[in-house]
């Protein structure tokens, strides 16, 4: 069986194409079994994983805890908003703590950059690495990936077009490394405060008018803005953010082609898109909540091969 490159999942920057390759195919095996009638595989039957979220999250969590579950790992969950992290212990102390408790593999959400590249010098347990801060969010970026493959054959060649908060949003970092990497031409789009000035660095392109952006683009990937994340405003009103960056049928329908709808979620519903473009054909959104857990098993599954016995 081949292998990934790296031990751990830090970010999609430090993954190669066959990593990304080798991780969709295990998550076709993954796929095929969540669809059976009983769900659960043996195969981490004697592996322990702590589920550390040092930021509120819900999607993501039980998407992780379910994956783990499915593959019968032991789960501890550790949110850290209701815990000692409070009383001030260091993200050192939390984790010792839990490998103390002889943990195995730690997916850590922590609202500080690099924070799982810390754990992983410092900690033996493999590190995943659910978000951290406005930095990467891997495994989002594969799942959204896998999406596409699925819907549209393969990534390659594909023309994907990220829309609003680029300048807040890990999934939309993630998103750029992982499609380039797989040979899609990548657009992001937005109001121009919410756009950083280092992101031409990346080869990508940069549109602000959202109809020529939907015209050019195969997908077309919805963030949220992230409001918990601004310290002052990057635009006029939520009002006038939907009138010029948000989804709605009518547009959809306005254009040259069909194109593919993709969510991160949470969705503010009427503001990135509307209700009736959530709910479409054309959306994969719900397709890409079920896709995050055989691609989670994959990546939880693969590394776990790489734990010394």
């Amino acid at each position: 069986m081949s292998e990934l490159s790296v031990d751990h999942l830090l970010g999609i920057k430090y993954l190669n194409e066959n990593d990304i390759n080798l991780i969709f195919e295990t998550a076709d095996h993954f796929k095929e079994v969540i669809n059976r009638p009983i769900k659960k595989v043996p195969s981490l039957r004697d592996i322990t994983i702590a589920n550390l979220f040092f930021e509120n999250s819900t999607r993501t969590r039980l998407s992780f805890e379910l994956a783990e579950k499915r593959l019968s790992a032991d789960v501890i969950n550790f949110s850290a908003a209701s815990s000692s992290v409070k009383k001030g212990e260091t993200l050192i102390d939390t984790v010792n703590n839990i490998l103390s408790m002889k943990v195995d593999m730690v997916v850590m959400r922590h609202p500080n950059p690099g924070s799982g590249v810390f754990l992983s010098k410092h900690v033996d347990a493999k590190i995943i690495n659910a978000g951290d801060g406005a930095h990467e969010h891997p495994t989002q970026a594969l799942l959204d990936s896998y999406s596409i493959r699925e819907r549209l054959g393969e990534v390659a060649g594909k023309k994907v077009v990220i829309v609003g908060d680029i300048l807040h949003s890990r999934v939309a970092l993630s998103n750029i490394f992982a499609l380039k990497l797989q040979g899609a031409e990548v657009t992001v789009c937005g109001p121009k405060t919410l756009i950083p000035r280092y992101i031409h660095k990346l080869g990508v392109k940069v549109e602000t008018d959202l109809k020529k952006a939907l015209n050019w683009c195969d997908i077309a990937n919805m963030l949220r803005v992230q409001n918990e994340r601004m310290e002052i405003s990057y635009f006029p009103s939520t009002r006038e953010y939907t009138q010029q960056y948000g989804v709605n049928k009518k547009l959809l329908d306005s254009l040259d082609k069909e194109i593919v709808i993709m969510h991160p979620g949470p969705i503010n519903r009427g503001v990135e898109i509307t209700s009736d473009v959530a709910d479409s054909k054309q959306a994969i959104i719900l397709d890409q909540v079920q896709n995050g857990v055989a691609v989670r098993m994959a990546v939880i599954y693969l590394l776990a091969s790489k734990i010394k016995r």
